[in-house]
């Protein structure tokens, strides 16, 4: 086998083999909040995290659409969401900065909007995000 044969063999099974990790969920992504109890709204990250679904809080934006420092950029929302098939993510955890609660969560990703919902002790939130990217 010419050296050049055994490269070009090399990288194509490396490519074979790296293609289902390079491959991203399709809920990975940059989305918008619906806007909270005070008003204000946020960007949140959504992105893989070993076998399950994260998500964190990049931007937060006041009533007026305007960004805003806080607190609560750079801290987890979503935790050990499991795909489970056509779009939809269960099992996972959410925490909502306007109530400080976390929630069991479960998710749906319809197109370009990602339906969101979480209860505890039978009290449940939702909200529609929009991706931005």
């Amino acid at each position: 086998m010419t050296p050049r044969l055994s490269v070009s063999i090399l990288a194509a099974a490396l490519a074979f083999a790296a293609g289902p990790a390079l491959a991203a969920d399709p809920v990975v992504g940059l989305y918008k909040t619906q806007t909270d109890d005070n008003g204000n709204f946020g960007h949140i990250e959504i992105y893989e995290c070993g076998s399950a679904i994260c998500g964190v809080i990049r931007k937060a934006f006041d009533n007026t659409g305007t960004p805003v420092k806080s607190d609560k950029v750079g801290k987890r929302m979503l935790w050990d969401m499991q795909p489970e098939g056509q779009g939809v993510y269960g099992k996972g955890k959410i925490w909502s900065p306007d109530r400080d609660k976390t929630y069991r969560s479960k998710m749906t990703l319809d197109g370009q909007k990602l339906k969101v919902s979480g209860c505890v002790f039978g009290i449940c939130r939702g909200q529609t995000w929009t991706r931005l990217n």
